[in-house]
């Protein structure tokens, strides 16, 4: 993985302290994520390099847009990322875990956005860092939803990002805390490949899910206008 800067269209993201690299799930997620009810404020868990609190801030009038990181290098490097943007007034990243955060923190938030860790498969790298950032353990999906269901509003909306595989399982335990999924896309990378990613909107009200398919790629570097639509407005070469 590339230890560079990200260069988006408006902005930069320094990432060589942070164990998980700019990624396809995060942008994905953070150019799908629906501002339609116009959030006060929003919360990015497990922000990492800060990178969707930053595109939430260039997508949205949100004036509060707040991060949580546990891991020290990140957690300086999401501060640093803000602090050049031109949204540093708007946001601001705490040096906390989830369950610290839901124990001080009495505000609760209109939009909250997580790209959590995924593999949950007993394997581990000599990089605790990394570790960190990508198995499940360190932030399992139940320990999540009730850290989502603490700090969202009445009438907020909580997305995500997850494998497909994990799909069925992360919306029963979300139903579990009276979080209902109203809304999907599922990410295919081309035309004949599986579908591995899902993005999942929910709230607390039930509703009718819609359900659409998101294809990366129509052949390798040959990308899809709907892929293209989503993300223009973040990549360079898009």
């Amino acid at each position: 993985m590339s230890e560079k800067p990200f260069l988006f269209k408006q902005f930069k993201v320094n990432q060589d302290q942070c164990a998980m690299k700019i990624g396809t799930d995060a942008v994905l997620l953070g150019a799908w994520t629906s501002l339609e009810k116009r959030p006060f404020s929003i919360l990015d868990i497990g922000s990492g390099t800060g990178v969707l609190a930053l595109m939430l801030a260039q997508r949205s009038a949100a004036e509060i847009i707040d991060a949580l990181e546990i891991d020290d290098k990140a957690y300086e490097q999401c501060v640093d990322n803000f602090e050049q943007s031109d949204w540093g007034d708007r946001l601001f990243c705490y040096h906390a875990s989830l369950e610290e955060f839901v124990d001080e923190i009495e505000d609760q938030y209109d939009l909250i956005v997580c790209n959590p860790p995924f593999y949950s498969e007993d394997y581990k790298t000599n990089n605790v860092s990394r570790d960190l950032a990508r198995f499940q353990e360190a932030l399992p999906f139940d320990h999540l939803l009730h850290g989502v269901s603490s700090l969202l509003s009445d009438t907020g909306v909580f997305t995500v990002v997850i494998p497909y595989k994990e799909e069925a399982r992360f919306i029963a335990l979300a139903s579990e805390v009276n979080l209902f999924l109203n809304k999907r896309l599922h990410v295919q990378g081309s035309p004949t490949s599986e579908i591995k990613r899902s993005l999942l909107e929910f709230s607390f009200r039930e509703s009718d899910i819609k359900t659409e398919t998101l294809i990366i790629e129509n052949q390798r570097h040959d990308y899809t206008e709907d892929y293209i639509n989503l993300t223009k407005d973040f990549y360079l070469k898009m």
